[in-house]
């Protein structure tokens, strides 16, 4: 009998450089859970011109033993205008994870990462400056567009990424509590163990311990002027206490 292919059962969203690297490689070593063909589908973003059945061929059907679950990770999707309600129209029993990490850090993060692989030649103080220009009016053709591609929101938003509070009312308004799980990046780096038994249980499954908890995808860069970070402390405060009262939790970054 020809099986039907189905939507994942879990997805996280991002954030970029926040641990979905680490965590989605963490989970997939679980008997239970069965690896997507790659980590970042990218559906909901980047092709959703594809079929929903192309979508749900990037999952692995089940075969003979343990019944698996599925799931990806692609970190852009927490940032897209349109993704909260493309997911939740394909996949409304889908669970959602959501990593979130020190903005400071995590615009930092990003800004390296993107140097490494040549996406970003300006200084990290240019490009924090330059973002509002670079991202300005984008929001508003993704939004009037959804077949738009903005390369500058994709790319370019060291700080406009790590503004969770702007971004997680969605998916608040369509998912119910029981299917969204938020976790504090600087959690799974300090104990990974933990917090991956966390989102198995989440997840509806039994614990699992792991031989080693590398941290992947990480990148290494120089130390920043106490007057940058500073500035970035200053930028993101108000949006982290935003942040707290709308998940009813203090995060501790300030």
């Amino acid at each position: 009998m020809k099986q039907t292919p189905k939507p994942p059962d879990f997805i996280i969203i991002g954030a970029q450089k926040g641990g979905t690297t680490s965590l989605y490689a963490y989970l997939t070593e679980h008997p239970q859970i069965a690896h997507a063909t790659e980590k970042e589908v990218h559906y909901f973003d980047l092709n959703f011109d594809k079929s929903p059945d192309w979508y749900y061929a990037q999952f692995p059907l089940p075969k003979n033993g343990p019944k698996k679950i599925t799931g990806e990770a692609s970190p852009y999707y927490i940032f897209h205008p349109h993704v909260p309600q493309r997911i939740y129209d394909l996949c409304p029993k889908v669970k959602i994870i959501a990593l979130l990490r020190n903005p400071v850090d995590r615009a930092i993060s990003h800004y390296y990462h993107y140097i490494r692989i040549k996406y970003e030649s300006l200084s990290l103080e240019e490009a924090i400056a330059a973002e509002p220009e670079r991202l300005k009016g984008e929001m508003e053709k993704l939004l009037a567009n959804p077949k738009y591609y903005s390369y500058e929101h994709q790319h370019h938003s060291y700080l406009a990424r790590g503004i969770y509070a702007d971004q997680l009312p969605a998916w608040m308004k369509l998912f119910p509590k029981s299917q969204i799980s938020i976790i504090k990046s600087e959690d799974l780096y300090s104990n990974p163990a933990e917090i991956l038994n966390s989102v198995l249980e989440f997840l509806g499954l039994p614990p699992h311990q792991l031989k080693t908890y590398g941290k992947l995808n990480s990148n290494e860069y120089p130390p920043i002027s106490e007057t940058v970070y500073e500035q970035l402390r200053a930028y993101f405060r108000s949006h982290n206490q935003r942040l707290a009262e709308l998940c009813d939790r203090d995060f501790g970054w300030d």
